[in-house]
């Protein structure tokens, strides 16, 4: 059974255009992949098909009363709404349907006998529904979905917009999962999620009976849930059986057989066109070209995408700084309470190392606290000499109205527009890109703005908070090689194993000092 179907949906921002004559069909029961390069239209799609954004052109048609939840990497939570409201929120329809229902109840003392019969069927209907969607143990299963996230860790009652990243991910993930949706719509979900939740989210996909659309970057991850691909590429949408590594495969095999055809039909092209020339002014062979011309205008000439930019990162380096980077000395980090116990911590000039451990127990407290952005509770940080610090945060900051051009230019003014061009071409960046506003960015072309502004400033010591997020495959790949390559230290938040592997020199899990386990 169909649960959406979408048609020749063409959509486009400005000159710049997203999908072309896109179809698509989402059956009962699918677990689906939708991958694609940065910029390539994933959450654009996502919006479409959740009405948030009207397409240019098509029609999308969801079945009858489907429930669909949407977790969007780019929310924002309302403030002074703690963690349990957010998390009861999710069932806010179930609460209309209660009110719904004491107004028939009050209606039913006047009403015709023919009336009551309909609105006790309608009492029956509602109450199904309450009990179907576990009205009557609202409070219960907030309580479970909370402990099952790490949420109640953290406490309910905490106001919402005092989280980490993925703390308030978990939040939104355990309101959507509250909600029981006949749908799922992922955006990213591993996004700042540790590894225990990843592999929870994971247990439940592999559960979950309804059909789901899942975007992400975590191939790994990726691969352990779905059971179809459906790859976006140059306004495309294409469908695979399988998982990640059986549509490169494929991919690469459609690749290599079309780009066979092209080079023997080009061949094919010149040679008619070179007997045409040489052959249409002689009168004993003029109509044998004028033939080999009419087959040229009838042929149905292949076309080559164009090669997508794969990015190139290249870490510039300062001089050498001393030879211890930082100390701490009992060293106590958090806001009003402390979220670590004395630490006592140094590192070395050349040192590669990885921060991991649970949401919110301090990691990019740490960097902060490092960096002198937050005062510490108690202790102090000493930083070594002739240090260049890059810093990487979790989210960006700043103008979002800038240009690309712009938010270079702020940073580096004596290049020339040249320059800027080509730093953000090297990382990845089309022109379109380039001169769009950072707001209208996906969050991988964001991240890429951001490495565009640390990889073309001298650095000896790079503290990186979660650098992996949102970006695409190829960029991870690239930024992993110009790491490993890069002369300088560095201190980095990581969440995935398969990138800071064969990277880092050491990897400290802050779990064993925090206050918050």
């Amino acid at each position: 059974m169909s649960i959406l179907n979408v048609e020749h949906l063409t959509h486009g921002f400005g000159d710049r255009a997203i999908f072309e004559d896109v179809s698509f069909r989402l059956l009962k029961g699918e677990h689906i992949g939708l991958i694609g390069a940065n910029g390539e239209g994933k959450s654009t799609f996502m919006n479409i098909i959740t009405g948030k954004l009207m397409p240019d052109e098509g029609k999308v048609e969801w079945a009858k009363n489907v429930r669909v939840g949407y977790l969007d990497q780019h929310t924002v939570l309302e403030k002074g709404m703690s963690i349990r409201q957010v998390l009861t929120s999710a069932f806010d329809f179930l609460l209309e349907m209660e009110e719904h229902m004491n107004d028939i109840c009050g209606k039913m003392g006047d009403a015709t006998e023919e009336e009551l019969e309909t609105y006790m069927e309608e009492l029956g209907t509602i109450q199904d529904l309450l009990t179907m969607h576990d009205f009557y143990m609202i409070d219960s299963k907030v309580e479970e979905v909370g402990k099952a996230l790490g949420l109640s860790d953290i406490g309910l009652d905490k106001d919402v917009t005092d989280l980490s990243g993925g703390q308030r991910t978990k939040v939104l993930l355990g309101k959507l999962l509250l909600e029981k949706p006949d749908i799922l719509l992922l955006d990213e979900p591993t996004n700042y999620l540790d590894a225990e939740h990843i592999e929870w989210l994971k247990r439940y996909l592999n559960d979950y009976e309804n059909a789901f659309i899942l975007i992400s970057h975590d191939i790994p991850f990726l691969n352990s849930v779905i059971n179809l691909i459906y790859h976006m590429d140059n306004r495309q949408l294409c469908r695979y059986v399988g998982d990640y590594d059986k549509f490169r495969e494929t991919y690469e095999m459609k690749q290599s057989q079309l780009e066979a055809a092209y080079n023997k039909q080009q061949k094919e092209i010149a040679e008619l066109r070179d007997f045409v020339a040489r052959n249409k002014a002689r009168v004993a062979t003029r109509n044998m070209a004028m033939s080999r011309q009419k087959k040229l205008d009838k042929m149905d000439v292949i076309e080559l995408a164009a090669k997508k930019v794969r990015p190139e990162f290249h870490f510039k380096e300062a001089r050498t700084p001393g030879k211890y980077i930082f100390e701490t000395n009992d060293l106590v980090i958090g806001y009003d309470d402390p979220l670590s116990s004395p630490l006592n911590l140094s590192m070395e000039r050349g040192k590669k190392i990885v921060l991991t451990g649970a949401n919110g127990i301090g990691k990019s407290t740490l960097l902060k606290s490092i960096l002198g952005l937050i005062k510490p509770l108690s202790g102090k940080v000493t930083l070594g000499d002739y240090l260049s610090i890059g810093y990487f945060e979790q989210e960006m900051s700043g103008d979002m109205n800038n240009s690309c051009i712009e938010e270079i230019w702020q940073e580096f003014p004596s290049y020339t527009q040249y320059e800027v061009r080509s730093a953000l071409a090297k990382c990845g960046l089309t022109t379109k890109h380039i001169e769009s506003k950072v707001k209208v960015l996906s969050g991988g072309e964001q991240a890429k703005v951001r490495l565009c502004k640390i990889i073309n400033t001298e650095t000896n010591i790079l503290l990186l908070d979660e650098p992996t997020n949102h970006l695409d495959v190829d960029a991870k790949d690239e930024l992993k090689k110009a790491l490993t390559e890069y002369k300088g230290s560095i201190l980095m938040v990581c969440h995935e194993p398969e990138f800071y592997d064969g990277l880092a020199d050491e990897v400290w899990d802050c779990s064993k000092w925090t206050t918050r386990l």
